[in-house]
């Protein structure tokens, strides 16, 4: 029997997620050691602008496209870390309020029983509750009543305390239930807000809006693979119907009001275990899918015949092994309509998507920006063939099918290059392992690792400043660097625990533009001189360049209407390295002077992720993910819940100014 505490398993979790699968050789990267001075003096001008959140309501801001921005000063005072490692609340600037707004296990559709401390909700009542570890989410205003809303938010993944006895295995297995329980935490959860007669946003019950879905939906497969060979299974051997949705982390939306879930670390989920296979399968070994009998983290695949993608001969399609396949997709739902089947936008290609950000041009020209959330991945962005028409918003359902996925090269120079991941382009051919563009986007790490991509320091967020369209990725860290990949201007340091946040400015502020300019906004880490308990200087790789508040490995983003730019953090709070940095935290940049105040500290042993906003920005909703205390109850004993949280200000007014 294995009972690990929630913060145990998020390490565990975040170790495995972590493993870098990337192999290739990039003959067209320099050997460069950077060194400290090099970063932060600015050998790239290492100055920064914004990146892109565009949280504004369900609506998309025509950016102009212009640079230079009137952004209001950051009006709150900084609040200190929380180093105590007791701390189980929240704590917010000066003038502002939090409060739990949404936690696992609230209700959500009709008929929904009431959370149970002692874990003893059943499957089928799971599926009724809030899911587990909200992450990505957004704000959609009703067209004509911004005063309501539906709030979707994302379930990324399971802890142990969705059971009374933790993951547990008897003789190797699973429990059935338990795992069903965990496909039921998984998702996205669809709620209707509104505002009461006290001036408060609390959610709707009942409301026809109110939706789960979960890894037991059923979704509709559209775009290139729809019916595809790779996508056959012996349950579906029509590829068009896929069930449910995996690891929701970062998320997206669209100016027709639909919501983007993105599937992350899917291959965890499921087992090869023929290592033969495994080694000679691109579409499972480039992905890190375990050759174990059970997969390291969930063992679904003891209960579920389903996550078993060992080929079997005797069954038709050899049974399972294309069902990794079926997953790493962007996922467009329709929140407006609860009756409508989610649906499986394969032209974005397939990897561990962090987010799926967009940006739109004033001429309708759209771009959707993600990373691939493990050490040494890509940077890509997905290009519709067709512009969006705004004065025909409802008639674009379809655009996202058709398009072209790039991936992006950062050289040394500052300069960049979106390189297309179209089959029969720079070596993706038959003779290289890709057969047709199916193959290109099923496999897409290993087409962009044909095209001799940069691999980067765990690529993960990104955001638009929808004044100008420049773009902010999150590099969130990578310890390994120095080892297993080489150095370079965009990723300088081999022993990276702090990560850096990228800003990339397409030609002429176009979406669709191939060529685009770089360079680092800031580099995280401590201050200079700064030392540790022990009285000694902290060590120069663990220094940054931060104008303000010291932050460690940055993960969310996203810009309110002003133009300021939010920054939420995943670190390992036990980690030593990590103690003047205490619990993680939310904070606040202005992209043109670089300076970074510190808005918000969680309770320990959280992630703060996911980020939108009312649509006249007085309210915020923040997301505090695996707890390792006893958050929100704060009171020592009960259970942990990771918990959406409302922040207004006391005056009323528009958070940040």
């Amino acid at each position: 029997m294995n009972k690990p505490s929630s913060s145990d398993f998020h390490q565990h979790m975040s170790a495995h997620d972590d493993i870098a699968v990337n192999h290739s050789d990039h003959p067209s990267l320099n050997d460069v050691v950077l060194s400290r001075r090099q970063i932060l003096k600015g050998s790239l001008n290492a100055a920064a602008m914004g990146f892109f959140g565009l949280n504004l309501s369900s609506n998309l801001v025509f950016a102009a496209g212009k640079n230079n921005l009137n952004i209001p000063f950051i009006g709150f005072n900084s609040i200190q870390p929380q180093t105590d490692p007791g701390f189980d609340h929240v704590v917010v600037a000066d003038g502002y309020q939090a409060k739990p707004f949404f936690s696992w296990g609230d209700p959500v559709v009709t008929g929904a029983t009431d959370w149970n401390a002692d874990a003893l909700n059943s499957w089928q009542e799971q599926l009724k509750q809030a899911g587990q570890n909200h992450d990505g989410m957004h704000f959609f205003a009703f067209p004509d009543d911004n005063n309501r809303g539906l709030l979707v938010i994302n379930h990324e993944y399971t802890n142990p305390t969705l059971h009374k006895d933790g993951i547990t295995f008897i003789d190797g297995k699973r429990r059935l239930d338990d795992v069903k329980k965990e496909q039921a935490a998984h998702g996205v959860s669809v709620i209707e807000v509104k505002i009461d007669k006290q001036g408060q946003w609390q959610c709707v019950y009942p409301s026809v809006y109110n939706r789960r879905i979960s890894a037991l939906t059923i979704m509709h497969v559209s775009g290139p693979l729809a019916g595809h060979d790779l996508l056959k299974t012996v349950d579906d051997p029509a590829a068009m119907e896929i069930i449910g949705t995996l690891n929701n982390c970062s998320n997206g939306f669209t100016p027709w009001g639909t919501y983007l879930a993105c599937e992350e670390n899917w291959h965890n989920y499921f087992v090869n275990q023929d290592a033969t296979d495994y080694q000679s399968r691109v579409s499972h070994h480039r992905y890190g899918i375990s050759t174990g009998k059970t997969t390291k983290s969930y063992g679904w695949s003891s209960v579920d015949k389903r996550f078993d993608a060992t080929p079997n001969a005797e069954l038709p399609h050899q049974g399972y092994v294309n069902e990794p396949n079926r997953f790493g997709w962007v996922v467009e739902i329709d929140p407006f309509d609860p009756d409508s089947k989610p649906i499986k936008r394969t032209a974005f290609g397939r990897f561990c998507r962090e987010g799926v950000t967009p940006a739109l041009a004033e001429n309708g020209q759209m771009a959707f920006y993600s990373g691939d959330d493990t050490r040494g991945e890509y940077v890509y962005k997905f290009v519709p063939q067709q512009r969006f028409d705004k004065t025909q918003p409802h008639k674009h359902r379809d655009m996202l099918d058709h398009g072209t996925l790039y991936v992006a090269r950062f050289n040394n120079d500052g300069s960049g290059r979106w390189l297309p991941l179209v089959h029969g382009h720079s070596g993706l051919t038959a003779e290289n392992g890709f057969p047709s563009q199916a193959e290109v986007l099923v496999n897409a790490r290993a087409a962009a690792d044909q095209l001799g991509a940069t691999p980067m320091d765990r690529p993960e967020w990104a955001t638009v400043n929808p004044h100008n369209l420049d773009v902010y990725v999150t590099l969130t860290n990578n310890y390994l660097r120095g080892t297993e990949f080489a150095l370079n201007a965009a990723n300088p340091r081999p022993d990276n625990r702090h990560g850096q946040i990228i800003k990339i400015q397409e030609d002429q502020a176009d979406p669709a533009a191939i060529s685009f300019q770089w360079e680092l906004f800031v580099v995280a880490g401590e201050k200079a001189g700064t030392q540790n308990a022990d009285g000694k200087p902290v060590a120069e790789h663990l220094v940054g360049n931060i104008e303000g508040d010291i932050f460690s490995s940055p993960d969310g983003l996203g810009f309110d209407k002003d133009g300021r730019l939010w920054i939420l953090t995943d670190y390992d709070d036990e980690d030593p390295v990590m103690e003047n940095m205490g619990c993680n935290q939310m904070l606040c940049a202005n992209p043109q002077t670089r300076e970074i105040k510190r808005f918000m500290v969680g309770p320990r042993g959280c992630e703060i992720t996911g980020i939108t906003w009312s649509p006249d920005y007085t309210a915020m909703w923040v997301n505090i993910q695996h707890p390792g205390l006893s958050y929100p109850a704060s009171d020592g004993r009960t259970r942990p819940r990771s918990t959406t949280v409302l922040i207004t200000k006391d005056d009323g007014g528009v958070i940040g100014r």
